[in-house]
């Protein structure tokens, strides 16, 4: 008989969103804060969207949750039962984009991230003052997966902004 350390699971993205949006899956006391730049949230995003590898997820499960933490700012309905060991900070990025969240950095400041995307030319960025008043970019994609959001308001909404912006670059 072999007990085997090691078990694969595979999660979509949404349910590991919705594991850690009830509290099922926290970080170990032992974890460090949010330490990634806004840059490489970009960059993660940017590589999934064309399909890249980024790397694997290592979870605990049954841990002693006691000192465990939660992802995010807002408040869960479950206490963990999977403790995230390896692969925080891609988590914790992918979660606080996609619910529009803020985290929590080192400095135990709050930060909404907040990742653009240029359907055009198929680029992503932090957004900053000038990208918001680009027309060619969605100014935050977490609208993208917002339950509010009509996609089709938000589509038609992109289109006729960029046909204006186009018209106006030909009458230059």
């Amino acid at each position: 008989m072999t007990d085997r350390l090691f078990k694969e699971v595979r999660y979509d993205l949404g349910a590991l969103i919705n594991y850690i949006q009830m509290g099922e899956i926290g970080l170990p006391d032992i974890q460090r804060p949010f330490v990634w730049k806004n840059t490489k949230v970009r960059d993660l995003f940017d590589s999934m969207y064309r399909g890249y590898p980024v790397g694997y997820l290592l979870f605990w499960q049954n841990a002693s949750v006691e000192e465990a933490k939660q992802i995010g700012t807002d408040t869960k309905q479950k206490p963990p039962r999977l403790l995230i060991v390896d692969g925080q900070q891609r988590l914790t990025s992918l979660f606080a984009v996609i619910k529009g969240i803020e985290i929590v950095r080192e400095n135990y400041q709050k930060e909404k991230i907040e990742i653009s995307f240029n359907p055009i030319t198929e680029r992503f960025e932090v957004s900053d003052a000038a990208i918001k008043k680009d027309r060619s970019y969605i100014p935050d994609i977490s609208r993208v997966w917002d339950k509010s959001t009509d996609i089709f308001e938000l589509v038609d909404t992109y289109i006729q902004k960029t046909k204006r912006l186009q018209a106006l670059r030909q009458t230059r």
